[in-house]
C-alpha cells in the first residue's frame, strides 16, 4: 500500500473532483464542506502532522474564512490560492487549476494546462 504524502483541503465537494481529475500523482483531497469545527481541524492537524498539506479554498469571505482559521491552527500548511475573478475553485477553468497545482509542485495531467 502506498503511503501518501501530500493533501490538498478543499471547502466543497464539486472542488475536490475537480482537483481530483486534474492532478495526476497520489493526492489525498479532503473536502470541510465549507466549514470545520475546532475539534474537526484538531483531529485532522494530528492525522495530517508528517504530510505535506496545502490549502485551497475559494477566493470569496467564506474561503478567506477558512484561510485564516488554517493559518492559525495549522501554520505550516502551503496555501495556494487561485485568481480572485473566479471566486470559486468549481468555477474556475480547468486550465487555471492546473496552472496553479502545478506552480505548487504538483504533477498534472498536461491537456488541462492547455486554455480551451
Amino acid at each position: 500500500m502506498i503511503e501518501i504524502e501530500k493533501v490538498i483541503i478543499v471547502e466543497g465537494r464539486s472542488d475536490k473532483q475537480k482537483i481530483e481529475k486534474i492532478i495526476n500523482e497520489p493526492v489525498e483531497v479532503i473536502c470541510t464542506n465549507g466549514t470545520i469545527s475546532d475539534a474537526k481541524l484538531e483531529e485532522l492537524i494530528e492525522e495530517l502532522y508528517y504530510k505535506d498539506v496545502y490549502i485551497l479554498v475559494d477566493a470569496d469571505e467564506a474561503g478567506e474564512k477558512l484561510r485564516k482559521q488554517f493559518r492559525r491552527e495549522f501554520p505550516e500548511a502551503e496555501h495556494i490560492y487561485i485568481d480572485r475573478m473566479y471566486r470559486e475553485v468549481a468555477a474556475a477553468p480547468n486550465w487555471h487549476i492546473a496552472q496553479v497545482l502545478l506552480r505548487a509542485n504538483f504533477n498534472v495531467h498536461y491537456d488541462y494546462l492547455l486554455k480551451r
